[in-house]
This record gives C-alpha cells, structure tokens and sequence, in this order.
C-alpha cells in the first residue's frame, strides 16, 4: 500500500537541511546567547545571522523580527498587545474566516470591552475592500485579516486592505501563518505594519515563529522579564530552533518558483482525473490561492468517513482546519462562503508539497472512486 502525505497545510516535513542547521546547538553550542562570556558568542551570532536571514525573505529590517513560539503566539501578541497598549482601547476589525488563534484572540479583547467586528467575505473567501471602507471609521485601532486561508487556500487583497486601514489611521495585521515561504512577500511594499509566520509550515521545526513588527509600531511586550527580543519577549532563545527556521525559510524562498509551479501542475491534473471519474464535487476558494491548497466538497458525502477510509488507504488528508479536527460540524470558514450543506459535510482539504508526485495523485483520486462510488 502506498504511503501519501497530503496534509502540508496542518504541517510539513522538516527539511534535512534545516535539520542539519539545529544539531550544533543541541549538542556542542548550547550557551545562552544573553550571557557575556565566549562560549555564548557563538549562540549569539547564530541569532543574529538568523534574524537577518528571515528579514531578507520578507524585505524586512532584522530589528523588526521578533521570534515566538509560532503563529498562535504571534497572533495572540499582534491582537491583545495591541489592543491594551497604552491603554488606547479602540475598535479591532477582523473576518470571518480567520484562524481560531485570531477569532478566539478576538473574542478575549471583547470579554474586556473592546468592540471587534467580524467581515463578511465573498463565495470565494476573499475580503473586498468596499466592505472594510464601510465598516472601518476613525475609532478602529486595527485591522488583522489573514493573507492566505488555512482551510481553502484564498489569497487576500492585502495591500488593498492595507491602503484603507492607513487612511484610517489604524494598524494593520496579516496572519501570514500559510504564505510565509510560500508566496513572495514584501512588508516594504505592502506597508504591513505586523506579520505573523511559524516555521513548521515552511519545513522548518514546530514550536518556533516570528512576528514581524515594522518600525515605530506601538504594541505592548508580550512577556516581561529579561531583555531579550529587543525587550518585547522575555525568555531565552531556542536558538536551535531559530537557526533551522531562517535556513528552511530561505530555501523555500530560493525554490518558490520551480515548487509552486510542481504544484499547480499536480493540482491540474488532479482537478482533470477528479472532473473525468464523473465524481460530483465542488472545489471551494478563490482562482488566487496558495499553490496546493484543495479544498473539495463531495455531494452527499462525510468528510470524516472519507479522512478515514483514505486513511486506511495510507492517505493523510483534513477535513478542513486541522486545528479543528476534533469538532465535525460544517467549518466556520465552509458557512462564510455559503457552501450548501449538502456539499460541505463532505469537504476534505488536501494540501500538497514539493515531494509529492504525479503517482499518488493518481493513487488519491482512484482511491476517492473506491470510496464515493461504492
């Protein structure tokens, strides 16, 4: 039986490469990069070349970069920090379709009375900018909309986005958690002012992210303590981990081109075996997507029965949200672009990656005719 990985958009395999970057400082040197004698210079070094690696891929400053423990942690800092800082409480505007780490981060800044509001999106799953100029005025202090979709791969308009949040006067965030190493991405020149990434999504460790803060930003620390990230977040660095993101980051930025159009093209010819079995679905999301990122809804159908009987065919597969496998009902992302239920209980969310071949394709979709056909 063959053994298919399709599930890149929950996680990704560590790259060798990145791998390699971390054993060093697991093994030999482990000095605390805060401390002031020679064995640290070497962890100190580290986290500073690594911290300019990452700023390069974004056209970022390295002083903008602050490591955390991943996209949760960057989302909960970029929406609570902000929302408290100096006490300046004012109005937060997000979507629908955000990731749980910001809806929920969202819903802790309400219990404290601070007013969020929640936009709509098209069928497509895209935010269009005439429905943030209605709803944002001058008593939003930010807006944080997500830059690619977990669940079906939606591509945002975000310098749009960005350019009417600034008239505004308020800030700007993007969960890029799903984009980052994945689509090229400039802070420069979509004026981002906070950009939240994690490393495991781009074949780097779990456990480690960054959050990018431009320039004169004010945003409360996240942790207070020792003087470490700038003073933003106290805690020793893990440096191991830091160094493996910026190398797995850098080179999924020097193989976006030659990877994404691997992917698009296996997409193509799955789309094309899928329409030819005759098998009644829809395929969810807007033409502008994350590369690889398929997300199906098949008439009639479960999406946890098909997770499983895939799975006992040796196919990793979601449901949807990974980070909401253990809740079966329709997905909050699924009603916000109005797919019928008939459809939606059946949704599967295959998300590929560089490794993977035109073979499992073709084993995916012969295996999805066992299942829907029987």
């Amino acid at each position: 039986m063959m053994k298919v990985y399709v599930d890149h958009a929950a996680t990704t395999p560590l790259d060798i490469d990145a791998f390699n970057a971390m054993k060093p400082f697991l093994l030999n040197d482990f000095g605390n990069a805060s401390q002031q004698y020679s064995f640290a210079r070497t962890a100190k070094a580290a986290l500073k070349a690594a911290r300019v690696t990452i700023a390069k891929c974004i056209n970022a400053e390295p002083e903008e970069i602050y490591f955390t423990s991943g996209g949760t942690e960057s989302d909960n800092w970029a929406i609570k920090s902000t929302a408290f800082a100096f006490g300046n409480h004012r109005a937060i505007i997000t979507s629908q379709i955000e990731h749980h780490a910001i809806l929920r981060s969202c819903h802790a800044v309400e219990r404290m009375g601070i007013p969020v509001f929640y936009l709509p999106v098209d069928s497509s799953g895209v935010v269009q900018p005439d429905i943030l100029s209605e709803y944002i005025d001058d008593s939003t202090k930010m807006v944080s909309i997500m830059y690619a979709n977990n669940e079906i791969g939606t591509i945002q308009p975000i310098k749009k986005l960005c350019e009417i949040t600034h008239s505004k006067g308020a800030l700007f965030h993007t969960d890029a958690v799903q984009a980052v190493g994945h689509i090229p991405i400039d802070v420069k020149e979509l004026d981002i002012d906070m950009l939240s990434a994690s490393a495991h999504k781009f074949n780097g460790p779990k456990g480690i992210g960054f959050l990018y803060i431009k320039k004169g930003t004010q945003i409360a620390p996240y942790a207070d303590g020792g003087a470490q990230e700038f003073g933003m977040r106290a805690g020793t660095e893990n440096i191991a981990s830091i160094v493996a993101m910026a190398v797995a980051l850098e080179k999924n930025c020097n193989r976006m081109k030659s990877v994404s159009d691997h992917l698009i093209g296996l997409e193509k010819l799955m789309t094309s075996l899928l329409k030819k079995a005759e098998l009644d679905f829809i395929k969810n999301g807007s033409p502008k997507k994350i590369p690889g990122n398929i997300s199906l809804s098949f008439k009639n159908a479960e999406g946890e029965m098909l997770l499983h009987r895939l799975d006992l065919m040796g196919i990793s597969v979601s449901t949807g949200s990974a980070c909401d496998s253990k809740n079966t009902q329709i997905s909050h992302v699924l009603e916000a672009v109005h797919v019928s239920e008939n459809y939606a209980k059946g949704t599967i969310r295959i998300s590929l990656g560089y490794e993977n071949t035109e073979e499992e394709i073709f084993y995916i979709v012969q295996s999805l005719m066992k299942i829907l056909k029987r």
